[in-house]
């Protein structure tokens, strides 16, 4: 049997699936969900998330299988692939050594601990960093084109 049609198929079966307890989840009624959770009985609604949990587990996997193989044909591509996760992960590098992190009381009364901070930290400077690397690579493209 042809890949494509087991991929059709499967997404087919997984969309059926998906419709099937979004009918029954809607049929029940917020007030029935809302009563079922507080007893501890989450019934169709962590059968959709556990059926959302595998889309994306299944997903994560072909993107993965396929990005490496389309990638291990071709050194060049495998080269440019792995010197741009280099790059990131050097930026990833540099934020994180210009966090720092403290120990910060949340809402709930519970502490978010001091790596925790560092790494959220890390991530928003990341974000910063990486804002500012393509509105600079944007910036500079555009005075290129201007000049020819």
């Amino acid at each position: 049997m042809n890949t494509q049609k087991i991929f059709k198929y499967t997404a087919l079966a997984l969309g059926v699936i998906g419709l099937i307890l979004q009918v029954v989840i809607l049929n029940q009624g917020d007030d029935t969900i809302k009563l079922n959770a507080l007893s501890g009985d989450y019934g169709v609604v962590s059968t959709m998330v556990t059926l959302a949990l595998i889309v994306l587990a299944i997903t994560v996997s072909l993107t993965l299988i396929f990005s490496i193989n389309n990638l291990a044909s071709d050194p060049k591509k495998l080269k440019k692939a792995l010197l741009s996760i280099g790059a990131f992960g050097v930026v990833v590098l540099v934020a994180f050594l210009f966090s720092s992190g403290t120990e910060t009381p949340l809402k709930d009364g519970e502490i978010l601990s001091a790596a925790g901070s560092r790494w959220i930290e890390t991530g928003l400077r990341t974000f910063y960093f990486l804002v500012f690397i393509a509105v600079g690579a944007m910036l500079y493209t555009g005075i290129i084109r201007l000049k020819k």
